[in-house]
């Protein structure tokens, strides 16, 4: 019997990567996506295409309003989502309260339902935008609080949370996915891509796709608006 995980499938370049990481790992995969309100689903349409090509386990997606809660840009429209050049603060307006911390929690009942062995998240540590819900720490403390919260972690059944892409830059997470045979051209990372998918070009999540790429001496596959 495989083991089985949970794999948190936004559609973009980094989740995505997990995933051909986890089934290259052996793991019986069990794709899972937020629908939280974010302001535009061609990411979760992207989720379900990946999902389709690499698994053979029904796609789960989970609906959470977090847009009538509001408190970022991807979340609340009268808030714009600002280009990479003038983002200022440490945190940008683009993180979502809590967002990992609902998400993992989401993944977690998951796992118990599936009797998962693992939960596989795509944070990073080193090319991101400061979101405090991606550092080491706070994945050991949410791995900890999961084993003592759920009925599996008491009776023994230990959960993972696996972060195989927290200490590369995007360059190595593109190199890495490239190395399983990965095709990038399925992925939606942009803050602000249109309907059909192409990209802005100028946020801060495609400013580091584009760097990825370009430090990683791999052609960008994205479709971008302009």
């Amino acid at each position: 019997m495989k083991k089985k995980c949970v794999v948190l499938l936004s559609g973009g370049l980094d989740s995505s990567t997990c995933l051909a990481v986890a089934k290259a790992a052996g793991f019986d995969c069990y794709t899972l996506s937020i629908d939280y309100g974010q302001r535009h689903l061609a990411e979760l349409n992207a989720s379900a295409k990946i999902a389709e090509s690499l698994t053979d386990n029904q796609h789960q997606v989970v609906h959470i309003d977090l847009n009538s809660i509001g408190g970022s840009a991807l979340t609340d429209k009268n808030i714009e989502v600002p280009d990479h050049d003038d983002i200022e603060d440490e945190i940008p307006i683009t993180y979502v309260p809590a967002r990992n911390t609902i998400f993992l929690s989401t993944a977690l009942a998951y796992a118990e339902v599936v009797d998962a062995d693992a939960i596989y998240i795509g944070v990073t540590a080193v090319d991101y935008s400061g979101y405090p819900d991606c550092r080491p720490e706070y994945i050991e403390a949410f791995e900890t609080m999961a084993n003592l919260a759920t009925k599996a972690g008491v009776e023994g059944q230990k959960l993972k949370i696996i972060t195989p892409l927290i200490d590369l830059s995007k360059a190595q997470i593109i190199q890495l996915g490239d190395s399983h045979g990965f095709d990038y051209g399925q992925t939606v990372s942009c803050y602000n891509a249109n309907a059909e998918g192409e990209a802005c070009g100028v946020c801060d999540s495609c400013y580091h796709r584009k760097k990825g790429f370009s430090e990683a001496g791999i052609t960008d596959p994205t479709r971008y608006i302009n």
